[in-house]
């Protein structure tokens, strides 16, 4: 372990080719701070993810890729470079895994004997207010990771499983589901260190139980500082690697338009988080102390106006396409108790929660469940204030498809021009479907307050058997449009 007084600094590399979720210069902008008012340098990592490329750090980081995966080439380059170079590489997921987050962070663990679960850990007893923030006390056997380390607030995190030589040295508690499971785990691999940890989010800026949690700080320098191996500082004590600050990048004209078109490709290709709502701000000093953060500062503003451009025209696609959601949404956002999050913060969290739409489809479902399932896990709205909006949200749904209905079956009598086309029922059909679906959330909804505890029984069978209701109805009218359709 290197001492903190060495004047060599110690290079640490974060991702920034994978869409993680953890990004050194935007939500890790604390951690890379601290870093770097500690022996180590943080650069965001926008180069190809070669062996070369790696081999001026010492440390690598993957905080959580979201809908992105790492190619054969890549796992192989990453395995060499601990293996070999002894790098330290440090592994960061989210709840639900590499499931959830549509990616295969588990595919290059395995190979230090390491597995990412597609679970998410909460405890209802010990926790930071809900159950999906548990406060961990349980760490063993002692390691230099959680030395000094009292408690960790396990912020949305999946839990790990061990596959092979690698042990775990924190654990979920004996009241949390999954009891007991592995939370971090660490190997050492040949000459290479690696660490697993399933929360990216506790080192986030500026959110309850992310990095200004009480050890979460001291926790970082642990892991950093864990993750240098002996064999990496002898490498560069013999200067048998150069640091980044001495790898000369081209900043001619050509280069820079080579980042922007490859940025440009990339979310061409890739449709941007529903609901998408980023605040930019401009109103600050950039300090360039190197030519590598030139590049990444150019890189990061283009990635953000071509994001701009895409999250516009589908908000566009989505105000369009459903107006009544829209006004649900502003309900919803209204709900927000004194003392908590704003509702502009809120949606701002609830953008990064959400899956990308994919292109022609406006998934409206998809939209109300994650903002729901978001605002629930905060405390912004209160069982009785969802029971009312849910009970005026089925009567709403309830009212507008026997309008809908009555006008079809009106409508089914015409002849000619004024005969509905096969398009318009078609569309009809689609729009009573996503109500259904969203019906059919609430009812899951309100299940789980029920098996929770925190909905009267009395209360849950009045619930329920509304939205029954209002679900038979709508299956009752979409066989009639089936029939309208083979009439045609």
């Amino acid at each position: 372990m290197p001492d903190k007084e060495d004047s060599e600094k110690i290079y640490v590399a974060f991702d920034g080719n994978h869409k993680d979720r953890g990004k050194i210069i935007e939500n890790y902008s604390t951690l890379r701070d601290t870093l770097n008012n500690n022996n180590f340098v943080g650069y965001n990592f926008l180069d190809p993810l070669t062996y070369e490329n790696l081999r001026s750090f010492d440390i690598f980081v993957l905080a959580c890729p979201d809908f992105s995966k790492l190619s054969r080439q890549e796992i192989s380059s990453i395995e060499r470079w601990v293996l070999e170079d002894g790098g330290g590489l440090l592994l960061l997921s989210h709840a639900g895994g590499d499931k959830g987050r549509n990616s295969n962070l588990s595919e290059l663990s395995e190979r230090f004997g390491i597995a990412f679960e597609n679970d998410q850990v909460l405890d209802a007893t010990n926790n930071l207010g809900f159950e999906n923030l548990p406060i961990i006390h349980n760490f063993r056997p002692p390691h230099p990771v959680s030395e000094g380390i009292s408690s960790l607030c396990y912020r949305a995190g999946c839990s790990l499983t061990i596959i092979g030589t690698a042990f775990s040295i924190t654990y979920s508690n004996e009241t949390s589901e999954p009891f007991s499971c592995p939370l971090i785990c660490v190997a050492q691999p040949e000459k290479g260190k690696v660490c697993a940890i399933g929360s990216y989010e506790m080192f986030r800026n500026d959110i309850g139980g992310g990095f200004d949690y009480e050890d979460h700080s001291q926790l970082a320098l642990n892991v950093f500082n864990w993750l240098v191996s002996d064999a990496r500082q002898e490498l560069k004590s013999k200067g048998l690697v150069e640091s980044p600050e001495l790898i000369e990048r081209d900043l001619s004209a050509e280069a820079i338009q080579t980042v922007l078109d490859s940025t440009t490709n990339e979310f061409e290709s890739t449709e941007p988080n529903s609901g998408a709502h980023h605040e930019m701000n401009i109103d600050f000093d950039i300090k360039i102390s190197s030519k590598s953060e030139l590049i990444d500062l150019l890189y990061t503003f283009s990635k953000q106006i071509d994001k701009i451009q895409k999250v516009i025209t589908k908000l566009l696609k989505i105000a369009v396409a459903s107006e009544d959601e829209i006004a649900e949404l502003q309900k919803t956002r209204i709900c927000v108790p004194p003392g908590t999050t704003s509702s502009q913060d809120t949606l701002q969290q609830t953008q990064q929660e959400l899956s990308p739409i994919q292109e022609g489809s406006v998934n409206q479902e998809d939209i109300i469940q994650s903002i729901v399932s978001d605002l629930e896990k905060k405390a912004i709205i209160k069982d009785k204030g969802i029971l009312s909006e849910i009970k005026k949200k089925g009567d709403a749904m309830n009212e507008e498809t026997e309008r809908t209905v009555e006008e079809l079956q009106k409508d089914a009598g015409k002849t000619g021009d004024e005969k509905l086309t096969r398009e318009e029922l078609q569309e009809e059909k689609k729009n009573l479907e996503n109500r259904k679906n969203s019906i059919t959330y609430l009812m899951d909804f309100i299940q789980k307050k029920f098996e929770s505890e925190k909905l009267e029984e009395e209360s849950y069978k009045s619930q329920s058997e509304d939205l029954k209701e209002d679900l038979k109805k709508l299956n009752k009218r979409i066989k009639e449009i089936d029939k309208f359709l083979e009439d045609l």
